[in-house]
């Protein structure tokens, strides 16, 4: 079994982090605020920083909101690249710029070590079900030597090119998402606004060519109200940010990803910068002055 480090402990990280330790690997613990204590309980071994982490495994993963918070985890002092020997392997696979991925990645390879950027969609579900997919950037053969524990984390596990191209793809399915989220919410609110019943409208187009996992499970939050993340508003405005920013500097329009951000903006305003992603909603809702099952 191998020894794996696990830097960052969220409502993702740490069901990633627990499939690790039951599978029988020694997991070397370390998050802000804190280390959750089930994880402990479960045989993980608490570290005080991201360096203790790095001197005790052979393969260290991130798991952290953004692309500033990489950094920190990698490179700041106690953090993960000072714990570094040569030959060890750093997977961050949190949701960040590509750019800055390729730099970090470029650094970690000047210590002798190999690094893999591969983040993740699936939400909370997905982690705690092991069920997430994963796209990978790095080389074949660190993408090899890491895949059995991507195995127990994820299904769809994809080796997509080079340092930075699992970033990218990762925010493509981005733009997917929240289009798609629009999408779904559009139609209930119409659907409900004409006088139908949106659960049963729901129900409906799960069988047709309509159908999607978004529909699924947001459609579920929509007709429900459950906007309990999940995965926050503000989470998905970063990696939008991230699509809008690297568009702008590939000559790329990206109208209905604006559209998007813009609702997403909306909710903030309303307080909602926690909200699970799929209240986009509630933007829409603001705009024709009802919700999805009310009543006339």
């Amino acid at each position: 079994m191998s020894k794996v480090g696990f830097v960052g402990l969220g409502i993702m990280g740490t069901p990633m982090a627990e499939h690790l330790i039951r599978a029988g690997h020694e997991v070397f613990l370390y998050s802000i605020p804190s280390i959750p204590e089930r994880l402990v309980q479960a045989g993980g071994k608490a570290c005080a920083c991201g360096k203790e982490v790095a001197q005790q495994a052979e393969v260290i993963i991130t798991m952290v909101p953004d692309t500033p918070h990489v950094a920190s985890a990698l490179f700041d002092p106690n953090g993960i690249a000072e714990g570094l020997t040569p030959g060890k392997i750093v997977v961050d696979m949190s949701s960040i710029s590509p750019i800055e991925t390729k730099e970090f990645a470029q650094k970690i390879n000047a210590l002798g070590c190999q690094y893999l950027d591969a983040p993740v969609s699936g939400g909370e579900v997905g982690a705690k079900n092991a069920t997430l997919s994963i796209m990978v950037g790095g080389s074949e053969a660190t993408f090899e030597k890491v895949k059995p524990l991507f195995e127990l984390m994820g299904k769809n596990i994809t080796l997509v090119g080079g340092n930075g191209d699992g970033q990218t793809a990762k925010v493509a399915n981005q733009i997917i998402v929240a289009l798609t989220i629009e999408a779904v919410g559009e139609a209930l609110l119409f659907a409900s606004k004409a006088g139908a019943d949106p659960a049963k409208v729901r129900a409906a187009l799960m069988g047709g060519f309509a159908s999607s996992k978004i529909l699924e499970v947001h459609g579920e939050r929509m007709v429900k109200r459950t906007f309990n993340p999940g995965f926050r508003i503000e989470l998905h405005q970063k990696d939008l940010n991230l699509a809008l920013s690297s568009a702008r500097k590939l000559g790329v329009s990206l109208p209905n990803t604006a559209t998007c951000q813009e609702l997403f903006n909306a909710c903030a305003a309303h307080g909602g910068s926690a909200w699970d992603h799929s209240a986009m909603v509630r933007a829409l809702e603001i705009l024709a002055h009802f919700e999805i099952g009310q009543k006339d």
